[in-house]
């Protein structure tokens, strides 16, 4: 009964202090700002979000009655008078990786203070998503030309007209607030307002380069989220 008692003793203060310390931020996340941390937690609801989105496109395309578009076909490009498989979503997604390494760049020179490179990389950066959300608007456009609808398509299965303009305009929506946050970061780090750690929108209490990674952390995201995007969509 005596070493029951002893046990518990020890047990229950020791699960005390870890719920305490998780609460109040003292070890789980000691040396990890707020903004990052709750980056993290919002990409992990967006990851769900994402995931319920695909499991969905795939439950319809598996179980429609009817033949599922060739992605070959749909996707072409029309290109010196023959049509070019997937060529426009290759250009795409060559785009946003490269995005993704201006802003991996963006970073580095963040962390070293370089106020020009880093500006001008998040400004390459934001340019690179630009084109691809017109890209992507040049596609839909085409897409809406040739018959496809949120309810049919002239292809075969109408769910694949709503799974499409669902997932992709997500996604696309993603990538367009990226810029304008691209944007407003760059003409921060610009003027100065990270040197001299100045508080504001995207800056926190005080502004400093830490916040670039954070906001590196969501467009790096966007980018990962865009290869199963095309891996379900365009190569399946």
């Amino acid at each position: 009964m005596a070493s029951t008692r002893s046990r518990e003793s020890l047990v229950v203060p020791a699960i005390k202090r870890m719920v305490d310390d998780w609460a109040s931020d003292q070890q789980t996340f000691k040396q990890v700002p707020w903004g990052k941390a709750m980056m993290w937690v919002f990409l992990l609801s967006d990851i769900f979000i994402f995931a319920c989105f695909l499991i969905g496109y795939m439950t319809a395309r598996m179980s429609s009655a009817e033949s599922w578009p060739n992605a070959s076909e749909v996707f072409a490009l029309h290109v010196g008078g023959e049509n070019v498989p997937l060529l426009l979503i290759a250009i795409m997604t060559f785009i946003l990786i490269s995005s993704s390494g201006t802003m991996a760049l963006a970073v580095k020179y963040g962390y070293e203070r370089d106020r020009l490179m880093t500006g001008g990389l998040l400004v390459l950066t934001a340019l690179l998503g630009v084109l691809f959300v017109g890209l992507q608007a040049f596609e839909w456009t085409k897409l809406i030309e040739e018959g496809v609808r949120p309810w049919g398509n002239p292809w075969g299965a109408p769910q694949f007209g709503a799974a499409f303009f669902l997932i992709t305009g997500f996604h696309g929506t993603h990538v367009s607030f990226g810029v304008l946050f691209l944007i407003i970061m760059a003409i921060k780090v610009l003027r100065g307002s990270l040197d001299h750690e100045r508080a504001g929108f995207l800056t926190g209490r005080r502004g400093r380069y830490e916040m670039v990674e954070t906001l590196g952390l969501y467009w790096h995201f966007v980018d990962l989220v865009w290869v199963f995007i095309f891996a379900f969509f365009y190569l399946w």
